[in-house]
């Protein structure tokens, strides 16, 4: 039992449902009297902050006035609206209501410091998620197969044996075709390089071996000659290297996992019934 109480998911949910019954007795005056309205000294203290927020000034007498009565009318349509039915089967009050409820389960979570140790253990867990990627350098020219159409090998061939001569001091910018990227990327990761150039111009820069001009690599671009100057392997960082990173993702999921939690709660007070549907192009 003392292990259960000390369970971070318990507190959120007792949270919860404090929430909850403070929110049930400030609704019961108004429910108790549904012809009156009472705009409370906390609701215009609310709205002259955030007058002040937006203007950068406090309300005068006659803006304070206006934005009381734009409350009173707010109110009133709001409660006419209700008793109408007007919020039945409205998708997009549906939607933000349903977005407060889980505002209530998030903040709650919130609340909760991560300790050193539930940060390692998220890291532990999770090592993927903060792996670091290859980053490679390498400087490259292009060859447009359409200006090399039925002589691209052989002029590969040709302007590969140019660059080798020249080595490491080639200026990729004086040989080849235009291009419209740069012609030289220092410790881009692997991902960017996969984004700009491709899955498969990726995976064959990871073959390539450091120090001399290289190719044909295919891009999505075309023909590349490539020069790799250097490399460095994707590993799992330190945790101090990526803490802040770690502490963000932990906040994340257990703000998924309050979320889910006071869910089930709730959902254990009704009866759920799906009656039989046919999916959208199953045969029958």
């Amino acid at each position: 039992m003392r292990r259960f109480l000390h369970e971070p998911l318990v507190h959120f949910l007792l949270l919860g449902a404090l929430l909850f019954a403070v929110a049930g007795l400030a609704r019961k005056p108004s429910q108790n009297a549904p012809g009156t309205i009472v705009i409370t000294r906390a609701q215009i203290d609310a709205m002259v902050s955030a007058f002040e927020q937006t203007w950068q000034r406090a309300p005068r007498p006659e803006e304070l006035q206006g934005l009381v009565q734009d409350r009173v009318r707010e109110e009133v349509y709001y409660r006419e609206a209700v008793a109408a039915g007007l919020d039945k089967d409205d998708t997009i009050i549906r939607r933000r209501l349903r977005q407060k409820m889980e505002f209530v389960s998030e903040d709650v979570a919130a609340e909760v410091e991560p300790t050193e140790a539930d940060l390692r253990a998220y890291l532990s867990a999770h090592p993927e998620a903060f792996r670091l990627e290859a980053r490679y350098s390498f400087r490259h020219v292009y060859m447009d197969p359409e200006r090399h159409r039925g002589t691209l090998p052989a002029d590969a061939a040709r302007l590969l044996a140019k660059l080798n001569a020249a080595g490491v001091h080639a200026d990729p910018t004086r040989f080849g075709d235009p291009f419209l990227l740069d012609h030289t990327f220092d410790g881009v990761p692997a991902g960017v390089v996969a984004k700009q150039f491709g899955d498969a111009f990726a995976a064959k820069l990871a073959e390539l071996a450091p120090g001399r001009w290289q190719g044909p690599v295919e891009s999505g671009y075309g023909a590349h000659l490539v020069f790799l100057a250097g490399l460095v392997d994707a590993r799992t960082p330190s945790f101090e290297e990526v803490r802040d990173q770690v502490r963000v993702e932990w906040t994340h999921a257990k703000r998924l996992e309050a979320n889910e939690a006071f869910y089930a709660g709730l959902l254990k007070k009704y009866t759920v019934t799906v009656e039989p549907y046919a999916t959208p192009g199953a045969k029958p």
